[in-house]
């Protein structure tokens, strides 16, 4: 899997990340990757719903892959925290 097709989904505006998936299908990619973590996972999945729905409506979900990561604290003597991951490929 090439790193170049996928969209790591944060905290801007859900309509960015649509951007990025629909500038990365007419660049000619056969799969784009949308990968979140924690609160973000419910925006990741509203950018594939709505690439789906108003714009792309020939792309199908390919996979959905969820997960945990367990992130070092900041501070230290703190025990490390559980983070949810997910990775939705799309492909066209």
């Amino acid at each position: 899997m090439s790193e170049s097709n996928s969209v790591l989904v944060g905290k801007k505006p859900i309509m960015n990340y649509v951007l990025a998936c629909i500038t990365l299908f007419h660049g000619g990619a056969k799969e784009v990757h949308v990968k979140a973590r924690g609160r973000a996972i419910s925006r990741a999945v509203d950018v594939v719903e709505v690439v789906r729905r108003r714009f792309l409506p020939d792309v199908k979900i390919k996979k959905v892959g969820i997960g945990t990561e367990q992130v070092t604290a900041k501070v230290e003597g703190s025990a490390p925290t559980n983070v949810s991951t997910i990775e939705i490929t799309l492909e066209r």
